[in-house]
């Protein structure tokens, strides 16, 4: 018994070792780029862009806008030019695993979440990756990051200090690619027209006090010429905009008060780090009342505009030759200013990274470097088909046509671009109008993407001095569109360049558990209260009781967890 025993389990392993030998047989061919289908590393080094030997599939979650009709008519969101590099370049078959409009992608992908019925891969913000994070959902995209990620890519992410690159990593494992936007999106600049202060004899304002006599004067000097009191000092908010840019929406706000806040030390809409060094929500600080109460001020003088949170666009009293300041990024040649000096040529708009703070310091709010994410579902066996995906869009981007489609199309589409593409760019065109640069010096820096271009194009429009931005040394006829380019990028993007800017993160960027459920209701508290005080309608003081209400309805709980988040 004992001998036959023996040879039984003598054979049992023998069997194991067979089908363990033809179990390796039957695995995949490596792809081109030295990964088997799995994922894993063979002998040869990974290829970022390397296509597969034999065609895979990956199934994904996409956000289609049914309004987007820019598709020629044989393509379709499957077949066009985006899902062709694909499978062109990667042998990579994408498919559909679900899909939803705009309004409604957040809702499905919370719903594949809750369900555990998931794609392969698919966008999301980072409630929801933390949300599948912590239900074991992801794929560990640590080897893959740092195996695939092409070179253009990874200098990207790691332009950010690291911050990008945080947001995505989990007790020491990376669980997602970061997308990066730009830094420059989310310092709101104090934008003038410089002709209207060189016919008040004023400066460009340093401090508050010296914004409101400038807005004073502005007011009641008749800075355009027409005879009537018809002026606007500064701009306020209209109906699609805000007070102040937030944790959640904290880039590009529009003729807020953002620049105004951060003068007096106050962060609304920001977690900032208390006193004890636990976050606070900077919207319930004695800062942000002072704040408050100087907008309240010129609000009553008539310094700040009478329609605020009425007006429906705000745009439209810059291009009338209305209003003399505002608050907004860099880009506002992109936004009304082009309209602006089509009606008035003489209208010379110049950004400025003011006003400062007591200690004569530009300190702005910053935006976070990402917002969204690719994840890949656990176990999905190509889980670097996901990063080459990125990898193409990125090297490739320059070469889609937006007649055949527009880019939302691309699948599992993130936007790479360098925190400082901005500043860079600022950099750049200042040398190739010196001399001290050619266009040909930047010619091998795939991420800036527009870099060449605009290196080449800048004198199409900036006449000389190259060094003088104000508007009588531009030609916006020669080509509006290149002109709208480089008069953002020069005159709004060399405050960002030419100033120490000690910007202020936010604490956290994303919501937590009771904030969803009770953020809408507070937010709405603090922007009505905020608002009243400041057309005066409610006394300052009721900035005290929205604290005690806010902190009552959630906010307190909701502070417990967000020093929960920021301490792990």
């Amino acid at each position: 018994m004992h001998k036959e025993m023996k040879a039984f389990f003598v054979s049992v392993m023998l069997l194991l070792l067979v089908l363990t030998g033809c179990a390796g047989n039957d695995s995949a061919a490596p792809d081109s780029s030295g990964s088997d289908s799995s994922g894993s590393e063979s002998n040869e080094p990974a290829d970022p862009f390397g296509a597969y030997e034999e065609p895979i599939t990956i199934k994904i979650g996409q956000e289609l806008d049914p309004s987007d009709t820019s598709l020629p008519a044989e393509d379709s969101p499957l077949d066009n030019q985006f899902t062709r590099s694909v499978k062109e370049n990667l042998n990579i078959d994408v498919e559909h695993y679900f899909t939803a409009s705009p309004a409604n992608y957040d809702q499905k992908v919370s719903l594949a979440i809750a369900s555990n019925d998931l794609p392969d891969a698919m966008i999301v913000g980072p409630v929801e990756l933390r949300q599948m994070y912590e239900a074991g959902q992801l794929e560990d995209l640590t080897q893959v990051y740092e195996n695939y990620a092409s070179p253009a890519i990874k200098r990207i992410i790691e332009g950010t200090n690291g911050i990008a690159l945080e947001s995505a990593t989990f007790d020491g494992k990376i669980m997602a690619i970061p997308n990066v936007q730009l830094q420059a999106d989310g310092v709101h600049l104090l934008w003038i027209r410089q002709d209207w202060l060189d016919k008040v004899g004023l400066e460009a304002p340093k401090t508050v006090d010296e914004l409101k006599a400038v807005a004073k004067a502005f007011v009641e000097e008749d800075p355009d010429g027409n005879g009537q009191a018809d002026t606007i000092g500064l701009a306020g908010p209209d109906t699609s905009n805000k007070l102040y840019a937030t944790f959640l929406e904290s880039t590009n706000n529009l003729y807020g008060f953002d620049g105004i806040f951060s003068a007096f030390g106050a962060y609304p809409g920001f977690w900032v780090e208390g006193e004890g060094g636990d976050p606070v929500y900077g919207s319930t600080l004695p800062e942000t009342k002072e704040a408050l109460s100087a907008l309240r001020d010129m609000y009553a003088e008539g310094l700040i505009d009478r329609e605020m949170a009425v007006r429906e666009d705000s745009d439209q009293s810059v291009i009338s030759g209305q209003t003399g300041m505002f608050f907004a990024p860099w880009w506002m040649g992109y936004g009304p200013l082009a309209d602006a000096i089509t009606q008035n040529p003489d209208a010379n708009w110049q950004a400025y990274a003011l006003p400062l703070n007591a200690d004569g310091e530009y300190t702005p709010h910053l935006s976070t470097p990402t917002s969204n994410y690719v994840v890949v579902k656990k176990g999905y066996e190509h889980p670097e088909a996901a990063m080459k995906i990125l990898n193409n869009l990125l090297d490739n981007e320059s070469t889609f046509s937006p007649d055949k489609g527009g880019p939302g199309y691309y699948p599992l589409r993130l936007v790479f671009a360098p925190s400082d593409e901005t500043e860079f760019t600022v950099k750049a065109l200042r040398e190739v109008m010196a001399g001290t640069k050619t266009p040909e010096d930047f010619k091998d820096m795939p991420e800036y993407k527009l870099l060449v271009s605009d290196v080449e194009t800048v004198k199409t429009v900036k006449k000389e001095p190259y060094d003088d931005l104000n508007i009588e040394h531009w030609d916006p006829q020669a080509d509006m569109g290149v002109w709208t380019r480089m008069y953002s990028l020069l005159v709004g993007g060399s405050p960002l360049v030419d100033t120490e800017i000690n910007g202020v993160y936010s604490e956290l960027y994303s919501q937590t558990k009771t904030m969803e459920q009770r953020w809408v209701n507070l937010k709405k508290l603090e922007d009505e209260t905020f608002l009243k005080i400041i057309m005066g309608t409610e006394p300052l003081d009721s900035f005290d009781t929205f604290v005690e209400d806010w902190k009552s309805q959630g906010g307190e709980q909701i502070t417990g967890e967000v020093a929960d988040i920021t301490s792990e």
